[in-house]
């Protein structure tokens, strides 16, 4: 069972737990370590809280379009996403703190709220993709846990649940075949069946290792527990 076949109400509440658990993660950073690196390039901490505190706002506008009918996008282009995250980076560690809380509680408010008959409006990803205003649920879960990993101060993909890491696999997996990239890489997760990125071609790599050790090689996050992990992922997003 994927993380989609859950009832709402129980996606929601991973959402609030991996935002609980990043928050966590926030809690236990010292105003200094606000400048250090994350796992992701050339990005420190306060590019990344930056960005998970305007993401939730991004997702507030789909909550309002789903509300309303009146097309709110997450965010005006790329470039006005980036530019915003560069802007937020300059702020004070206390400042960033404030984001976070801020547009957690507004998020959870605008899901609290929505009317049953909205969730299923249709609306648009920042990828352009059409969704129903419930596949927030998901794109905020993918982002607080995987996010607190990439603070690199104490984040573990094993402490995800595990219809998370199974999800993560699947949309990463998806991902790869729908762009036709990872041609001959095999994944083995917990020692079952390996399963081929592309189902046709020959496996010439495989990555073994337990299902959060796996999922955190395919996301990009780095070779920890894992067999056949020299070699990059492919990206995902």
């Amino acid at each position: 069972m994927g993380f989609n076949d859950l009832e709402l109400s129980e996606r929601l509440l991973i959402a609030r737990r991996g935002t609980s658990y990043l928050s966590q993660r926030l809690a236990d950073l010292t105003d200094d370590e606000f400048d250090g690196p994350t796992l992701l390039e050339g990005w420190t901490r306060r590019h990344l809280v930056a960005h998970i505190g305007y993401n939730a706002a991004a997702l507030c506008r789909l909550m309002d379009w789903a509300a309303t009918g009146v097309e709110t996008p997450m965010y005006s282009s790329t470039e006005q996403r980036g530019e915003e995250i560069a802007e937020g980076a300059t702020l004070s560690p206390a400042a960033l703190r404030n984001l976070f809380a801020h547009t957690v509680a507004r998020l959870d408010e605008k899901w609290r709220h929505l009317p049953d008959s909205a969730w299923q409006a249709q609306v648009r990803t920042a990828q352009g993709r059409l969704v129903p205003a419930e596949e927030t649920a998901w794109m905020r879960t993918r982002e607080v846990w995987i996010h607190a990993v990439d603070l690199d101060n104490g984040g573990r993909f094993g402490d995800f649940p595990t219809v998370v890491l199974e999800s993560l696999l699947d949309d990463i997996v998806g991902m790869w075949r729908k762009k036709e990239l990872g041609a001959g890489i095999a994944l083995e997760v917990d020692g079952g069946i390996p399963v081929a990125v592309k189902e046709d071609a020959e496996v010439t790599h495989k990555v073994q290792g337990s299902l959060p050790a796996v999922v955190r090689w395919a996301a990009g996050r780095g070779a920890v527990g894992v067999e056949g992990g020299e070699l990059t992922p492919p990206r995902w997003l």
